[in-house]
Formats: C-alpha cells, sequence, structure tokens
C-alpha cells in the first residue's frame, strides 16, 4: 500500500525573494508609477477586444514625466508631433523601462506573498492563505460597511461575428441566432447561463481582474467598478462545457516580469488564453496569437469531442497558478460517465512568455512511469480523470506546486480500474521547472465515493513541540485535514491505514484500508449510525429510524451499494460529494498557524444502473439519478444538526480550537408545528462562501439568520478568531456566489464578492468615513 513517497529528487530548487521598493497605483482609468523622484503618467485603454473584433484606442492621449524639483513638464507630446520627437521619447522610455525594472513591484516570476493591500492570487497569495493584513476594517466598524459600488457582469452583452462584422445585442438574442445556426450546439438545447458569477477577483495596482461563466476575462477600476476591459474568446459557440459544472469559472491568474503583465485563464472549450493586464488586447507572442490549445496531447479527446449528453468532454472551470514564470493548468473533465474510456487529466505547464510547454506530469501514470502498477490488468491504458479540477499551490521559494487531484473515471464504480489507481484522489509535489514528482499522498485508495480534493492545499509554516516546520494542510471533503511537511511530504502526525467496509458489487474490488489521520480531529461529521438520526421528538426520532432502514448505512467509506427491489435503495454517504469541505477551501492565519474552514453535513445516495450499449456505455455500472433519495420525517431534516459549521484548528497543535454552526437555522425548520415550543440549538444554515481571513476578522458570506432577532436574507459576517463569536455583520443584495477578498486603495480597505442577481454582481464595501 502507497502512503507516501519521497522521490530520488532531494536537491531544493532555489530560493526566490521578492522587495518592496515602490507601489504601483492606478485610479479612474490612469496608471502612476511613483518613487518619490519621478511620476509617470499614461491613459489606460478601456476598449475591449475580442479575437473576433478589431476597435481602435482613441488617437488622443498624452504622455508626460517630472524630474525631482521640476513643477513643469520636461517631456510632452501629442501623436500630431510624435514623430518629429521620436528621439527623444525613445530615449526617456528606455530610462522609465529601467527605473520600472528596478522599481518592480516584485522579482520576476515571484508571486509569493502579496504586496500588502492587493490580493494578486485566488487564495491571496500562492500559499492560498487568503489571508490579509489589512486592518482598517474591524470589530469596531464591521457593520457599518456599505456598498461603495457595484459592477454587472458583461455576460448580459455579447457580440456574434456577422458578414464581416460584429452584431452586439443581449446574450439571449446571440444565444437564439446561434442556436439556428445548430440546434444541436448545446448540451439538452439549452443556451448558456450567465448566473454563477464564482470568480473571486484578483487586485493589482488598483484594477481588479475576473473571469465570467461565459468564459470572459474583464478588467475593473477598483475603485470605481467601471469596466476598463474585456476580452471575450466566444467559448460558448463550441459547446457546453463538459458535464460535471457548466458555466462556471472561478478566475484569472497575473504575471509579471516587471517590464510587462499579463491576465491568464482557461476557458470552457479547452484553451489557455493570455493577454495583455493593461489593454486587455492578447499577447500575440504567447503561443498561437495570445491562447495554446490544451487539449494537443492529451490521449482520448480531440477538439470538437462530444460525451453521451452532448458536453464537451474537455474544458476549464478554475484560474491557472503561475509560479515563477510558469502558468500550471489543470482541467475539468466529466465525472459519472458511461464509458470506462476516458481523457487523463494530466497537468501540465507553459512558459508564461511564449506559451511553449514545458512539462506534463501525468495523473494517470503511463508505461514504465511511478505508480503504474497501481492499475491493474493495464487498465491505465484507458481510464482517465484524477485531474485537478480545482486551485492549486505553490511555495515560491521552494520551486514546488502542489496539486490536489480528483477521483479516477468512473466516480463511484471501479470494476474496470482494479488497484489504488495512483494518482487519484492525491496531494502531489512537483518541481515547478521540471514537473519531476518530489512527493505524494494519496488521500483515498480507489476512489468510489466522489472525494476528489476539492480545494488548493494551504502553506502555512507552523511549530510542533518546539520544531519550527514547513506544512501543507490539505482539507477534504470527507471532513479530514491532512498535514504534512511540505518539503519532503512526511505526515506531521502519523496517518494510520484502517480496515474499512469492502463492496459487494459483483466485479467491483474495493480498497481494505484507507488513510486516516490522527491528528487534528474531524471537522465534519463521518458516517452514518442510527445515533445520528433527528431526535427532537420520540416521534420524529422513529420515523427516522423506518426511513433510514431503506437504506444501506455504515461508517465512512462504506462502499456504494446497489438498489434492490424490496431491500436498501442504495448507501447512504455521509459526508456526500459537496463536503465535508469543498472549492472554497480553508483559510489559514500565517501569524497564528490556525486553520479556519466552513464544512456541510449532507449526504449523498448512489444509484446505480446499467448504461445502455446503444448510447455507448460500456461499463457495468454507474451513478445515476435513478432511485430513491431518503427525505427527513414531516419535511425535517433526517439528521441531527448542525447541518454547517465553522471550525478552527491550531495546526501546531493539531488540536480544534474551536467549532461552532453557520447561523441559526432555516425558519422552514425552526417554525415547523412539530418542532414548537421547543428551545432549539443553532442548527447551521446552507454553508458560507469564503473563509476570508485579515489581522483581526474572519469573515464568510451566509445565507439565512445568525441570530434569533436577524432576518433570513444573505449577509456578510465577521467572526472573533480567536473564540468563533459573532462580532459584527453587514446584509448582502444577493446571495454570496463567489468566496470574498479584501483590498487596500487610496487609503481606504474593501472587500469585494460576486452576488446572484439578473445579471450578477461583483459589489465592494468600504466604510463610510474613510
Amino acid at each position: 500500500m502507497v502512503k507516501y513517497s519521497l522521490s530520488s529528487v532531494t536537491a531544493q530548487a532555489p530560493t526566490w525573494r521578492r522587495t518592496k521598493i515602490n507601489s504601483l497605483k492606478s485610479r479612474s482609468g490612469i496608471w502612476s508609477i511613483t518613487s518619490g523622484a519621478l511620476e509617470l503618467s499614461t491613459v489606460r485603454n478601456k476598449y475591449a477586444e475580442s479575437r473576433f473584433r478589431r476597435e481602435s484606442a482613441p488617437q488622443n492621449f498624452s504622455f508626460s514625466a517630472t524630474l525631482p524639483f521640476s513643477h513643469s513638464p520636461i517631456l510632452s507630446f501629442s501623436p500630431r508631433c510624435f514623430i518629429r520627437r521620436a528621439a527623444a521619447a525613445a530615449l526617456y522610455i528606455l530610462c522609465c523601462a529601467f527605473i520600472a525594472l528596478a522599481l518592480s513591484i516584485g522579482s520576476s516570476g515571484a508571486q509569493n506573498g502579496a504586496t500588502i493591500g492587493e490580493w494578486r492570487s485566488y487564495g491571496a497569495d500562492n500559499a492560498s492563505t487568503k489571508y490579509s493584513p489589512l486592518d482598517q476594517i474591524n470589530k469596531d466598524n464591521f457593520s457599518q460597511l456599505q456598498i461603495a459600488w457595484r459592477w454587472k457582469s458583461v455576460d448580459a452583452y455579447l457580440s456574434k461575428t456577422v458578414a464581416g462584422g460584429e452584431w452586439w445585442s443581449k446574450s439571449k438574442d446571440i444565444f437564439d441566432d446561434l442556436q439556428k445556426e445548430d440546434p444541436n450546439r448545446w448540451r439538452d438545447r439549452l443556451p448558456p447561463r450567465m448566473g454563477n458569477l464564482k470568480a473571486t477577483p484578483l487586485m493589482i495596482g488598483g484594477v481588479l481582474y475576473l473571469a465570467t461563466p461565459l468564459y470572459q476575462a474583464v478588467a475593473v477600476d477598483a475603485a470605481t467598478g467601471e469596466t476598463l476591459w474585456v476580452y471575450n474568446p466566444k467559448s460558448y459557440e463550441a459547446g457546453t462545457p463538459t458535464m460535471s459544472l457548466q458555466w462556471n469559472h472561478r478566475g484569472v491568474a497575473y504575471w509579471s516580469d516587471g517590464k510587462e503583465a499579463r491576465i491568464f485563464w482557461g476557458t470552457g472549450d479547452g484553451y489557455l488564453i493570455a493577454v495583455d493586464a493593461k489593454t486587455g488586447r492578447p499577447c500575440r507572442d504567447f503561443g498561437d496569437n495570445g491562447r495554446v490549445d490544451m487539449m494537443e496531447g492529451i490521449p482520448r479527446v480531440k477538439r470538437g469531442d462530444r460525451d453521451y449528453l452532448n458536453a464537451l468532454k474537455y474544458s476549464s472551470s478554475s484560474p491557472p497558478l503561475v509560479c515563477h514564470d510558469t502558468v500550471i493548468m489543470g482541467s475539468l473533465i466529466a465525472d459519472r460517465i458511461i464509458t470506462k474510456e476516458a481523457p487523463p487529466g494530466d497537468v501540465r505547464a507553459w512558459d508564461a512568455r511564449t506559451g511553449k510547454l514545458k512539462w506534463a506530469f501525468h495523473t494517470v501514470p503511463r508505461e514504465g512511469e511511478f505508480g503504474v502498477e497501481t492499475w491493474e490488468n493495464d487498465s491505465w491504458k484507458y481510464s482517465g480523470n484524477n485531474n485537478v479540477w480545482t486551485m492549486m499551490s505553490a511555495d515560491d521559494e521552494l520551486g514546488y506546486v502542489y496539486l490536489p487531484t480528483g477521483t479516477p473515471t468512473n466516480d463511484f464504480y471501479g470494476g474496470h480500474r482494479h488497484g489504488d489507481n495512483l494518482f487519484g484522489d492525491s496531494l502531489i509535489c512537483v518541481d515547478v521547472e521540471t514537473g519531476k514528482r518530489i512527493w505524494h499522498f494519496q488521500t483515498v485508495h480507489h476512489g468510489l465515493w466522489d472525494y476528489d480534493l476539492p480545494a488548493a492545499p494551504n502553506l502555512v509554516d507552523i511549530t510542533v513541540d518546539g520544531k519550527k516546520i514547513k506544512a501543507v494542510a490539505q482539507v477534504t471533503k470527507q471532513g479530514f485535514c491532512f498535514v504534512f511537511d511540505r518539503v519532503t511530504g512526511k505526515p506531521i502526525w502519523p496517518i494510520e491505514e484502517r480496515p474499512v467496509p469492502p463492496s459487494d458489487i459483483p466485479g467491483e474490488k474495493a480498497s481494505p484500508t484507507q488513510p486516516f489521520p490522527t491528528k487534528p480531529p474531524p471537522f465534519e461529521y463521518q458516517g452514518v449510525t442510527i445515533d445520528d438520526l433527528i431526535d427532537f421528538t420520540p416521534a420524529l426520532r422513529a420515523e427516522a429510524i423506518e426511513i433510514i432502514k431503506r437504506f444501506r448505512i455504515g461508517p465512512l467509506y462504506t462502499p456504494p451499494s446497489l438498489a434492490v427491489p424490496g431491500s436498501t435503495q442504495g448507501t447512504i454517504q455521509r459526508p456526500g460529494i459537496i463536503g465535508g469541505a469543498n472549492w472554497e477551501g480553508a483559510a489559514v492565519d500565517p501569524e497564528t498557524g490556525i486553520l479556519y474552514v466552513p464544512s456541510r453535513n449532507a449526504i449523498t445516495v448512489t444509484h446505480f444502473y446499467t448504461p445502455d450499449p446503444k448510447r455507448g456505455g460500456n461499463l457495468r455500472y454507474t451513478h445515476g439519478e435513478r432511485g430513491e433519495s431518503p427525505r427527513g420525517p414531516q419535511g425535517l431534516p433526517l439528521f441531527k444538526p448542525p447541518y454547517s459549521r465553522m471550525t478552527a484548528i491550531d495546526l501546531n497543535r493539531g488540536e480544534h480550537l474551536w467549532m461552532t454552526p453557520i447561523g441559526i437555522g432555516s425558519s422552514r425548520i425552526r417554525n415547523h408545528p412539530l418542532l414548537k415550543g421547543l428551545k432549539l440549538p443553532p442548527l447551521g444554515g446552507g454553508g458560507a462562501k469564503g473563509p476570508l481571513l485579515t489581522r483581526t476578522l474572519l469573515i464568510a458570506a451566509v445565507d439565512g439568520a445568525i441570530s434569533e432577532t436577524d432576518n433570513e436574507g444573505p449577509k456578510l459576517v465577521a467572526y472573533d478568531k480567536a473564540t468563533g463569536k459573532v462580532i459584527g455583520k453587514v446584509d448582502l443584495p444577493g446571495s454570496a456566489i463567489g468566496t470574498p477578498m479584501t483590498y487596500m486603495l487610496n487609503g481606504k480597505q474593501y472587500i469585494a464578492l460576486t452576488v446572484d442577481g439578473t445579471p450578477p454582481q461583483l459589489i465592494a464595501l468600504r466604510l463610510p468615513h474613510f
């Protein structure tokens, strides 16, 4: 049984260091580099462009510079005198380039540790801490937050190439026209949806960068909410993104070498796009005019391929990771398909300047590679998935990237892929320059539960028994927090291989053991027993017991089972496929080593059926919607509360610091006639979007009431980091979709997040008196 493995590569990568010398600011579309001695200003291009659209920037612009002790520009010119003063301008630009390079906000490619006030990566930094040291917003004023501006999604209006030009209209009109051209363009003949604006924006130099559900990238003025540029790759024209997660995107990545800056993101039709961060125009020297084809070189998929539901087989929905000068991408590959053949989820890296492929890590090992022996009967030859569909992390100093992978094909049935199936459901550490495996740990052997690693691991330095350790913590859907030395992969505390129930599904061979961390304790309920059922009243409990008899229950890792007429109707799996933890992941305070993770007390019932060979199915079983799901007594939940919670884990000791329900729970439950007169504890609501950490606060977006006197609307909530006590809240105009982030601009701290609506919005909150 493979637990963890340190490869033969032991040499540590060169240390990368960043030094902050100056600040890069932006306000109302004007860029300014200030170093006390020189100020340079240029007008920002606010024009959108796609590869189907060409528009000219304004012809009137100005360019000025002021040297020390001078009150008037020594160089000023317009297009009319550009040629006449070209020599002087060239000399000046050369000087500016030298100064900009020297005053660069970071060394070449060094991304870890965001500049104070910025949010330079999806998780704040490449360590995925989701932490900012800002403290202008604190426990005393949090409830005074007001919306500073609202930005409405640009997906509401799109363009279409018609007769050599561009036709601009409401997106619905565009989709109607596209569907007339090809009625089978999208799955179930349903047009794209723009509502799932999951992105967490980046903030660099006064500009917010994000991606939309239709895979457009956008730059937004962080002070005003004004759209600066939009780039539309029109990937929706190719079809519906892979069936697991349709029409959503979590964000973009940023890279700069001090001279130029780029925005990267993946599209629903499998391209990696690079545009200039200032203009939104494609980087023509990157790949093929600003994009690379991520399907190229991936076995068992080619451009245009559709699955049995008429969705694309290969997509992207999470931001790339940029470490040094390397852009690392995972992929989105359909789950729960009806064939044993599927594309493998190779993780690949491209040069940030040229788009040249640097390396590929085969998450399904190929012949002669480490781990191929964990695929019995050569099942590696046709099996797929094991993809990184979520976010990744990196240690910029070590030059190591940490890859959280998903479950092999098919999520719930593995009769065609006997063995442990490396590198499924694994945390893998690779060298950023070569892609060579440094170490790995498989959190689930021969996955049968869709227990993908759902979120980026959190990198933090901790002190255990007096010893300082560079650690990495990985939260999971099943409610575990695995903690390792991020240099060697050695577990900080023992991880035990414990026996788990066998499978009785024909053809299946479940792993006899699974890894259980001894510390920290689980942060969510695991498995199902009679004692877990609702017990608000004896009558409700008795009804719950009768309901549960129709299903197979057992401890964590009880395998899926068949629905048998007159017998059990499948296995109740707890936590279910949405967690536990999910893609929102955890946040960690680098000052204290305390990790904060929201979780759900949710279940999944596995229902199997035999796919129709006429539709191309060749699996013996696959998971589907057929079958019965348990309904709680009298419309109430089947299990005891809380139904969601927030947990603080001290990673220095491997112990819980505190645990608290997220809200008091739905009024539908609390006001149920059968519960009248009962003094109910806080039940927990539908979970939280976050967390976000600042120097003094833990912040999350929640739906539902926080106290008995509270309204049930969506809100942003602040918790005391030491106790979990709610210390502030503010109402939101819609339910949060993405996770919140924070930044400082012009002396004001903002908190920004996306919320639902028609269309969805990005909103920024700040204090009124700043």
